[in-house]
């Protein structure tokens, strides 16, 4: 059988060879990690979701971690309409355990800020030197008072940490707690509990509906983030999510990619591999040689 065109044909068996490599990838991107669903802009390893994130937000062992430059923290849920992200620190303080901790921090390129329902208690704080403390004048006079550089009004919920047991058997003023607002932790959103002078901190970002009871606060860390400058989702990452795709990135500049179930990536969607599977229920090879034995038959046929 001769083709009127066997040219065309060959051209067409070359093209689709040198487009395969970019179809073929690893294990295809995760879409949840232990309990937790997986969604843009954070992947379950590198080439999934945003590059911006992936060095902060990882999932090892089944675990969603949160790592900056003061430690690792779980993430214990993540709200994606409202784009914030909760974890835990376990050296924080609560109404249940207390012990000592070095602080929290985020590093400065990290594309996260603290969300303004977050409350940092700083607790057993030294009163002679931390700097949280200064010394005021009042009415010209000669007389001065230690005045602390905390919100006023958090005086009662360092009350309310100080009942807590754990807290009070330890017998300490009053006056070496401080509620701390994230606007104070300065540009490297950095809480350093050693220049600080204070021993431990806790964090809290609900009352719970019970405000005079600790016990049932929601300790942890809430943090927001934004897709990127203008906070707009990616058009090309929502077609991709709509065809049961992970958005993830590749090649030399991190562009964008979809992550296919098949272990495929596209730079759309994954819309094709409906017709795709359609016709391998007519050749049922194994998905490593389904493509390879396709070009095959194609170069057989165009060789006859």
């Amino acid at each position: 059988m001769k083709l009127p065109y066997p040219s065309i044909t060959l051209l067409f068996f070359f093209s689709l060879i040198r487009y395969l490599p970019s179809l073929v990838s690893s294990q295809p991107c995760q879409r949840s990690c232990g309990t937790l669903p997986i969604k843009y802009p954070f992947g379950s390893g590198p080439g999934c979701g945003d590059p911006r994130f992936q060095q902060f937000v990882t999932c090892n062992d089944q675990k969603l971690t949160l790592t900056t430059h003061t430690g690792c923290y779980p993430i214990t849920d993540i709200d994606y309409m409202n784009q914030v992200i909760y974890l835990t620190d376990p050296s924080m303080s609560t109404c249940a355990c207390t012990q000592p901790s070095k602080g929290f921090g985020l590093d400065w390129n990290a594309p996260f800020s603290f969300h303004e329902d977050n409350v940092f208690t700083l607790l057993d704080c030294s009163i002679a030197s931390s700097p949280i403390y200064k010394s005021s004048t009042f009415n010209g006079d000669n007389s001065s008072a230690v005045v602390p550089l905390c919100d006023k009004n958090g005086v009662a919920i360092c009350s309310y940490l100080y009942s807590c047991r754990a807290i009070s058997t330890l017998n300490l003023p009053i006056s070496t707690c401080c509620v701390y607002a994230p606007v104070d932790l300065g540009p490297s959103f950095d809480m350093d509990l050693q220049k600080l002078q204070c021993s431990s901190y806790s964090g809290f970002y609900s009352f719970s509906g019970q405000e005079y009871n600790p016990e049932n606060w929601k300790y942890g860390i809430a943090l927001k983030y934004k897709f990127n400058v203008y906070n707009d989702y990616p058009g090309t990452c929502a077609n991709c999510e709509k065809s049961n795709g992970a958005c993830g990135y590749g090649g030399a500049y991190n562009s964008f990619i979809c992550n296919c179930p098949s272990e495929a990536n596209t730079t759309t969607d994954c819309f094709f591999e409906s017709t795709f599977n359609n016709a391998q229920r007519l050749l049922p090879w194994k998905t490593g040689t389904r493509l390879t034995g396709a070009l095959t038959l194609i170069l057989v046929w165009v060789m006859l």
